[in-house]
C-alpha cells in the first residue's frame, strides 16, 4: 500500500509544472527550483548550495570538480524539493564573452501574408550564420528594433505586412571551447541543459523593473570571479559585457597585504571590510588568530578598507570605460536610472558610495526577492542569487512559451481535422408508457436499419481508400 502511495507521489510530482536554474559560478553553484504561482510569482520549491571546485573566472578549468559541484547543488535541491531534476537552464560567463552590434534582413515570400514569429526566428537563424572568430560561437541573438520595408523603429512587428524585414540585434560571442565544458558538465552530472544564458542577462531578468530598462540602466553583477555588466534604454539591451575580476581578487589582495591565510580573508571582507577608508576609525583593529602557535595579528579595518578600496576602483573605472564605450554619458543614451549593483561582491560596505562617486550615476543594490512569493525566512534576499533565480525565471519562460505552442499545435490539429461524411441523424420516436410491443419492436427495427447504413458508408469508404493506395502502387 504504501509503495502504490509513493509511486502516486512520484507521478504527480512528475506532473507538475516546475523548472530549474543552474547558476555555475566562481565560488559556489547554485540549483532552484520553483514553479509559477496563480498570481504569476515564482514559488521556490527548494535550492541547492555547493562550493565550486572547478571553475576560475567564470570558466571551467576542472571538469571533474565541476561535475561534483553539480551534483552536490543539484541533490540537495532535489532533496528539498523532493521533485526530480532533469532538465536545467545553465548560467554562462567568463573573459570570453564578447558582444558586437549587427544589421541583417530577409525578403517574405508572401508579402500579403502578416509577418509571424516563423519570419522572425528566419531572420535570426540568418544572423545566426555569422561567420565569428576561429574557435568562437554565437550564444545569443537579441534583436533591438526592426524596420518592415520603409517603416522604422519598430519594437513588435508580428502581424504587420511587408516584403522586407529588416532588425539590429545586439550578438552575444563565446569561445566554443568554453561553451563545450560547460554542457559535458552539465551531460556528465546526469542533466539536461534546456538552454544557456548568458548571466548578466540572467541577474536583469531578476533585480530590473520594466521602468528602468525603459529610462535606461546598467547592471552591474559582481561575482566571485567576474564583473558581468549589461546596459538597456528603451526596454531594449543595448550593451554586455564581461570584466575578469571580482570579489575573489579582492580576497586575493586582502590575503597578500596582510599575510594571512585565504579563509581569514574571506571572513575578513564578508565581516570587516568596507570600501570607503574615509569611513573607517583609525583606533579599530580585528585580531586574526596566529597559525600553529603563532602569535595573533592585528589589522587595522582602515588599511582593511583602503586594500579594498584599491581593487574595486580599479574594477569600476572598468565599469566606467564599458558605460562609456556605450556611450552612457551622451544626452541620448543617458541612463537615467542608474546602475543596480548585484551579485555576492555588492554586498560589501559603502560599495553603492564608491560606485556613485566613481561613476557618477546614482546606484541601488539590486535583490531578488520581489519575484519570490514565498521567501518568507529572506534566504534568498540576498543579491548573491540574483543570477539564480534570473535563471528559473528564464527557464519558466521557456516552458510557458513551449506550453503556448503546444497549445496553438493542439488547436490547429483539432481544426484541420477530416470532417467525416454527414451521416443522416437518427429519428426515434420517444416510446410512450402505453406503447405496444409490436411498436417498441418496429422502433427497434428502425434503429438496426440506421446502424446498417453507418457501418455500410464506413465500410465503402474503406474500400475506396483502399482501392486508391492498390491504384498508386
Amino acid at each position: 500500500m504504501e509503495k502504490v502511495e509513493k509511486n502516486q507521489i512520484d507521478i504527480k510530482m512528475e506532473n507538475q509544472e516546475y523548472s530549474v536554474g543552474l547558476d555555475i559560478g566562481t565560488t559556489k553553484i547554485v540549483a532552484i527550483v520553483g514553479r509559477r504561482n496563480a498570481h504569476g510569482k515564482i514559488e521556490v520549491l527548494g535550492v541547492g548550495k555547493a562550493k565550486s571546485l572547478g571553475v576560475h573566472k567564470g570558466i571551467v578549468n576542472n571538469i571533474s570538480q565541476t561535475i561534483n559541484s553539480i551534483k552536490a547543488a543539484v541533490s540537495e535541491a532535489q532533496s528539498s524539493a523532493g521533485v526530480p531534476i532533469r532538465k536545467v537552464t545553465v548560467g554562462i560567463a567568463g573573459k570570453h564573452i564578447r558582444s558586437l552590434q549587427h544589421s541583417d534582413y530577409i525578403m517574405r515570400e508572401h508579402p500579403d501574408k502578416f509577418i509571424t514569429d516563423d519570419d522572425i526566428e528566419a531572420l535570426k537563424d540568418q544572423v545566426k550564420k555569422l561567420v565569428m572568430l576561429p574557435g568562437e560561437e554565437i550564444i545569443h541573438v537579441l534583436p533591438q528594433e526592426y524596420k518592415v520595408d520603409s517603416e522604422g523603429e519598430i519594437q513588435e512587428p508580428v502581424g504587420m505586412h511587408g516584403k522586407r524585414l529588416e532588425a539590429n540585434f545586439h550578438v552575444v560571442v563565446g569561445q566554443m571551447g568554453s561553451i563545450r565544458n560547460i554542457a559535458r558538465c552539465v551531460r556528465e552530472a546526469g542533466l539536461e541543459m534546456e538552454a544557456l544564458t548568458l548571466e548578466p542577462l540572467a541577474s536583469s531578468e531578476a533585480v530590473l523593473t520594466k521602468e528602468e530598462k525603459e529610462a535606461g540602466v546598467a547592471i552591474v553583477d559582481i561575482g566571485g570571479g567576474t564583473t558581468d555588466i549589461a546596459i538597456f534604454k528603451d526596454n531594449i539591451i543595448r550593451h554586455t559585457c564581461v570584466i575578469p575580476y571580482g570579489g575573489g581578487i579582492i580576497t586575493e589582495d586582502i590575503k597578500e597585504g596582510c599575510s594571512i591565510i585565504e579563509k581569514h580573508a574571506e571572513q575578513l571582507k564578508v565581516k570587516f571590510g568596507s570600501a570607503v577608508p574615509e569611513l573607517e576609525k583609525d583606533s579599530t583593529f580585528v585580531t586574526i588568530p596566529g597559525l600553529h602557535g603563532r602569535p595573533d595579528k592585528e589589522i587595522s579595518l582602515k588599511t582593511l578598507a583602503q586594500i579594498i578600496n584599491a581593487r574595486v576602483e580599479e574594477v569600476l573605472e572598468m565599469v566606467n570605460t564599458e558605460l562609456k564605450a556605450y556611450g552612457a554619458f551622451e544626452q541620448k543614451k543617458k541612463l537615467i536610472a542608474g546602475i543596480v549593483l548585484t551579485g555576492g561582491g555588492s554586498n560589501l560596505k559603502h560599495l553603492r558610495q564608491l560606485a556613485n562617486y566613481t561613476t557618477g550615476f546614482d546606484s541601488r543594490i539590486g535583490f531578488a526577492n520581489e519575484y519570490i512569493a514565498n521567501d518568507k525566512n529572506q534566504y534568498l534576499k540576498g543579491p548573491e542569487f540574483a543570477t539564480s533565480i534570473g535563471l528559473l525565471m528564464e527557464s519558466l519562460k521557456i516552458r510557458d512559451k513551449k506550453q503556448t505552442v503546444d497549445d496553438i499545435e493542439e488547436a490547429v490539429k483539432e481544426q484541420t481535422k477530416p470532417e467525416a461524411a454527414p451521416v443522416q441523424a437518427e429519428t426515434v420516436q420517444p416510446i410512450q408508457q402505453t406503447a405496444t410491443p409490436v411498436q417498441e419492436q418496429q422502433i427497434a427495427d428502425e434503429r438496426q436499419e440506421n446502424r446498417k447504413a453507418k457501418l455500410t458508408f464506413g465500410q465503402s469508404l474503406m474500400e475506396k481508400v483502399k482501392k486508391f493506395f492498390e491504384e498508386v502502387e
